[in-house]
Parts: C-alpha cells; sequence; structure tokens
C-alpha cells in the first residue's frame, strides 16, 4: 500500500528545527526524517563528524548487477543575517505560492521533495536496484558531513547522483570547485614613531595583493565552467595605529575548474608569495563537480525535466559548491546532476522563500527519475 507526504508539509516541518551552521546540530532533523524513512521500510544509518552533527543514509532494495540511484541534500543553513525578517523563519509561513522560512530555498525543501517521492515509491522500490538517500549534516561550511562519510568509506554503492540544491527545478552538470586559503605575513612590531626599527607585516601583505593580482591558473578556462577566479575577501592586521604591525593575514577565495588540482594550486601560491614572507594554508576544500553532457542519463535527466521548462535544458553549471563533489568522489565517480526546487538567487537571503508549485514538480521529476532507474 502507498503511503504520500505532502512535500510542502514537510518542507514546513524540516523548517522548524533550527539547523543553522554554526552551530548546526543537526540530530534532531535527520532523526525526524529517518523515522519516516524507517516506517516506510528504509534501512538507515546514522553518523556524526561531532557531536549532534548528524548524516542519515537510508537505503531500500539492492540488486548486486546494478547499483542504486542516490538523492541527496543536506539539512544545516546558514545564519538569519542581521537585517530583520518580515516573516518567521521557522515557521513555515505562505503567502500565495511562496514558502517562507530560512532553508526553504537552500535546501529543505529539496530534501522534502525526494523523501516525498521515495516514500510514496518504497513497496516498487524495494523488489528493484532501489535508491539512497543521503542527508548530509555540515555543508555550508566546508562540505564537512559529506566529506566525513566519503574518507571514512560509509557510501556503499550509487549509479548516479541526484544533488537537490536550489535550481528551479533546472538540471546543472556541475559546479567549479572551492579552495579557500589563509595567508599570513609577519614582522617586527615597534613603536609608530620609529617605523624604522620594525618590519611592517601589513605592507608585506600589500606586496602580496599586488602579486596575486597577476596570479594565473594552470587552466585558463572550461568549456561549460569558464574561467577560474580569485577574490581576496578578508583582510587584518595591526593591533593600534600607534604601532608596527607585527603580524596581517588575508583570506582567499578560489573557484576552479576541472584539471586544477589544489594541493598544487597550493604549492603554486606558496611559490610565488613566498618571497614576501607570507605563509600560504588551505582552509577549506571542495573539488569541483562535472560530468559530461553527453553521458546517457544526463540527458534522460534533461529530458524529464523539459516539460517543467521552458525548453529542453542545454548544459550549464551552477555558480556554488555542493556536496555533490565528496560524494562523487565517495561512490567511485558516478555521473552526477544538480537539481532541485529552490531558487538559486534566494539562498542564504532575507525573508528566503521558494515556491510551493515548484515542490510539487520537484517531486515529479525526482519520481520519475526513480521509476526510470529502477524499471518500476
Amino acid at each position: 500500500m502507498k503511503t504520500r507526504i505532502d512535500p510542502r508539509a514537510l518542507t514546513r516541518e524540516l523548517l522548524a528545527f533550527n539547523t543553522i551552521n554554526p552551530p548546526g546540530m543537526e540530530r534532531a532533523c535527520a532523526r525526524h526524517l529517518g523515522a519516516i524513512l524507517e516506517a516506510a521500510g528504509f534501512r538507515t544509518a546514522y553518523h556524526e563528524f561531532a557531536e549532534s552533527r548528524t548524516s542519515l543514509i537510508a537505503e531500500i532494495g539492492g540488486d548486486p548487477l546494478r547499483p542504486p540511484i542516490c538523492f541527496t541534500g543536506h539539512i544545516d543553513t546558514v545564519p538569519l543575517g542581521t537585517k530583520a525578517w518580515t516573516k518567521d523563519a521557522f515557521a513555515g509561513e505562505t503567502d500565495g505560492d511562496r514558502l517562507y522560512g530560512r532553508g526553504s530555498s537552500d535546501m529543505k525543501s529539496g530534501v522534502a521533495a525526494f523523501v516525498a517521492a521515495a516514500v510514496e515509491l518504497a513497496p516498487q522500490l524495494a523488489k528493484s536496484p532501489g535508491i539512497v538517500l543521503v542527508i548530509t549534516a555540515g555543508e555550508e561550511i566546508g562540505c564537512e558531513g559529506a566529506r566525513y562519510l566519503a574518507d571514512h568509506q560509509l557510501l556503499g554503492r550509487a549509479g548516479a547522483i541526484v544533488v537537490a540544491e536550489p535550481t528551479g527545478n533546472f538540471p546543472y552538470i556541475g559546479h567549479k570547485g572551492l579552495a579557500w586559503f589563509e595567508i599570513e605575513t609577519t614582522g617586527v612590531t615597534a613603536h609608530g614613531s620609529m617605523p624604522e626599527v620594525g618590519e611592517n607585516a601589513i605592507n608585506k601583505m600589500a606586496r602580496v595583493i599586488r602579486e596575486l593580482e597577476s596570479f594565473e591558473f594552470p587552466v585558463k578556462s572550461h568549456d561549460v565552467m569558464g574561467s577560474p577566479t580569485l577574490n581576496v575577501g578578508t583582510i587584518r592586521g595591526g593591533l593600534n595605529t600607534n604601532s608596527v604591525p607585527d603580524r596581517a593575514t588575508i583570506t582567499l577565495d578560489t573557484r576552479t575548474v576541472p584539471g586544477i588540482d589544489h594541493v598544487h594550486l597550493c604549492r603554486s601560491l606558496e611559490c610565488l608569495l613566498g618571497g614576501h614572507g607570507a605563509t600560504v594554508r588551505r582552509i577549506v576544500d571542495t573539488p569541483s563537480l562535472y560530468t559530461p553532457p553527453e553521458d546517457e542519463w544526463v540527458q534522460q535527466v534533461f529530458e524529464i525535466c523539459t516539460p517543467f521548462l521552458e525548453g529542453r535544458p542545454t548544459p550549464k553549471t551552477i555558480t556554488f559548491s555542493t556536496d555533490g563533489a565528496d560524494l562523487k568522489r565517495g561512490y567511485g565517480g558516478p555521473p552526477a546532476v544538480i537539481l532541485g526546487p529552490g531558487e538559486a538567487k534566494l539562498a542564504h537571503q532575507t525573508d528566503e522563500w521558494c515556491s510551493l508549485t515548484r515542490i510539487e514538480h520537484s517531486v515529479d521529476v525526482f519520481a520519475t527519475l526513480m521509476r526510470k532507474w529502477c524499471g518500476v
């Protein structure tokens, strides 16, 4: 007997869990989803990379000759920001077609949609190659949950991955890699009236920043993703105006394309900046994600999404990074798409919302993908 879950109501339930990261505290939300899936016949396992930082893996079906299809999403959210909300960020208020709340677009609606589709199809999926749902903690700061699952070989098998991040139900075939670096210069402090007896760390950092303006990546561009980018995001230095600063730091955000190895990128920066007395440390590292658009399964995804879009999709990549890169690594490199009901432009915004219609459409898309993969 089929069980149907209203994906809009489930989205509201998930919004009620405060999973703002930091600190995250995703355990209660993960357990809530686990209970729903267990009742539908799924096998569940919980994995924590830190106290209360809980990821959930739920599986149904299985076939030694064909791996399952994976659907994934994270349940942590970003802080509310300093601007006041006009809606309750955790109540799931609606206004017309809009469902408001922190995480409504990014990305609890996507999680609710694939869980709703999976629960409804569970009786049929149980006797098929099946599906695996990977619901992660800690995505918003370095994809910690997904990386933990991959690094500890907790994922098992998957033949394809759907990352339900906010895309307006448009299937994207990848995203750039993300590598953040902390760069530090040191000097010798002295009284501000006698700078010649000190060594100014900020002046050193100024030279570092000038060097970075002319930095060249080893790969100039990618046919779909475009060019890699580099941005100095923060700068800190000095303790008071009338002292020579003995320490300065910047953080550097780089977005990379396939063919750029982040370990080698770090070494290149060290070689470039070492002459200025700078040290370089990687602080966030997420690889790029890319599946060639000619992949047969990707083309099938494009076909399934077409009725819900303004024409057949063309190959595009998303601007932000996702858990998909670490999960693809953990699963041995299957094809992956990024596809979910939320709107990317609303992610992290005040009064974040998601279209109720798109949530329903997303359930249809996910259910079709499940049926096609599993032959049910």
